[in-house]
């Protein structure tokens, strides 16, 4: 038997429903201030069934999903994959000064859903 649904599309962290049921991330030490993007969520919903609850999620590109950025001159970590001694890919941390943060391409091949 099926239930009942009422499926809403958000198209951004504007939407009136953007946020329901993702709570606000804990803060990092490292990170200042809450995200003036995604308010602090760390991304937001991209559909939503209001009946169940269920969503796909869509990351925050400003914070990279913290919910928190940096507001002074301390160095912002960042995911990234490097080639190891023996040519495997391996994670890594990459830091850069919150300008340069600001910069990133983030419309890269992962971007996009």
């Amino acid at each position: 038997m099926s239930h009942g649904s009422n499926i809403v599309h958000c198209d951004g962290p504007d939407c009136p429903h953007a946020f329901d049921v993702m709570p606000i991330q804990p803060r990092n030490g490292s990170l200042d201030a809450l995200c003036p993007k995604c308010h602090g969520h760390g991304g937001w919903n991209k559909e939503i069934d209001l009946v169940s609850f269920r969503c796909k999620r869509a990351i925050c590109d400003r914070c990279l999903g913290a919910g928190w950025v940096e507001t002074g001159s301390d160095p912002v970590g960042l995911p990234d994959i490097e080639a190891g001694p023996d040519g495997a890919p391996r994670w890594t941390t990459r830091y850069l000064a919150p300008e340069e943060e600001a910069e990133q391409d983030t419309d890269g091949p992962l971007a996009q859903p």
